[in-house]
C-alpha cells in the first residue's frame, strides 16, 4: 500500500495540478527542492499512483460540442448480462465523458457531451433506449457552468 503523501508531494501534486507542463527545473525551484529529488518523487508519486496521467483539457464549446447534459439512468435489472451490456455502451461511445455507479434510486450518473439538442436526442434515442437494460433516463442540461475544474484539494 502507498504511503500517504508528505508535505513535500503534495506541494508537488498541487504545482502540478496547475500546470502538468513544468518542466522539472521549474517545479524543483517552486517546491524548494533540487531537480534531482524533485524528479524522484514524481516518478515515486507516478508508480504509487497519485498522478494517474497527464492531459490537454479541451473546451467543449469551442470544438463544437455546446450541449452537457448529466443523465440518471436505471436498470431493469443488475444481472451480469445486464451490466455488461450498459458498461459496454458507456465505453464505446464518446459522448459519455464520466459514467458513474450510484447509490438511491437511480443506477448511474452519466456527464454527456454533444453538438446539439438534437444530437443529443439521436444519442439517447439510439445508444442508451435500444439498450433492453436501460429501464429509463432522466436528463438534466447544464445552463451555465459556474465552477470547473479538475484540481483535487491535497492538503
Amino acid at each position: 500500500m502507498a504511503r500517504l503523501p508528505d508535505r513535500l508531494d503534495r506541494r508537488i501534486l498541487e504545482e502540478l495540478q496547475l500546470d502538468a507542463r513544468i518542466t522539472n527545473q521549474q517545479l524543483a525551484k517552486r517546491v524548494g527542492l533540487s531537480p534531482a529529488p524533485c524528479w524522484r518523487r514524481v516518478k515515486r508519486l507516478e508508480a504509487e499512483g497519485f498522478i494517474c496521467g497527464y492531459a490537454t483539457l479541451l473546451s467543449a464549446p469551442a470544438i463544437g460540442l455546446a450541449v452537457q447534459a448529466y443523465a440518471l439512468v436505471s436498470l431493469e435489472n443488475h444481472h451480469p448480462q445486464t451490466v455488461q451490456q450498459f458498461d459496454q455502451m458507456v465505453h464505446e461511445r464518446p459522448e459519455v465523458l464520466e459514467c458513474h455507479s450510484m447509490s438511491g434510486p437511480n443506477d448511474y450518473l452519466l456527464r454527456i457531451v454533444a453538438a446539439s439538442m438534437e444530437a443529443y436526442e439521436r444519442f439517447l434515442s439510439t445508444h442508451v433506449l435500444q439498450l433492453s437494460a436501460v429501464r429509463s433516463v432522466n436528463t438534466s442540461f447544464v445552463l451555465r457552468t459556474k465552477k470547473f475544474t479538475t484540481r483535487l484539494p491535497v492538503d
